[in-house]
């Protein structure tokens, strides 16, 4: 039986694209995310297990997109509810300090700062 862990995860109200790092091709969108692991929203189940080299592709200040490469191991995978989907979780190996600081980016974006000024 699969351990079930508890980790502080985000929602995203958009879904960051991932790709696969070795082919360029999409895997499926960023469900939810940890400095520790994602979900991977997809419309396959990935092998549970398998280490994954991924990309993401966010858009830079220039225009250009800038990579964030990084490799996960698959710990569960699942149908969704959405027909034709699959989530799966996703621990990173060694995150690189690109996606940790995307992850803290994301984390101060939806957080609830009671006391900041509007902007």
């Amino acid at each position: 039986m699969p351990i079930q862990r508890r980790i502080e995860r985000h929602q995203l109200p958009y879904y960051l694209k991932v790709f696969n790092r070795v082919t360029d091709k999409p895997m499926g969108y960023i469900g939810n995310i940890s400095r520790e692991g994602l979900m991977l929203i997809s419309p396959w189940p990935m092998l549970v297990l398998a280490e994954f080299d991924m990309r993401l592709k966010i858009p830079g200040r220039d225009g250009q997109p800038h990579h964030i490469d990084f490799s996960a191991t698959c710990r569960w995978t699942r149908e969704d509810v959405t027909p034709g989907s699959f989530d799966s979780g996703f621990a990173l190996i060694d995150p690189p300090a690109e996606y940790l600081g995307l992850v803290e980016v994301l984390r101060h974006y939806f957080t609830f700062h009671p006391n900041a000024s509007p902007a």
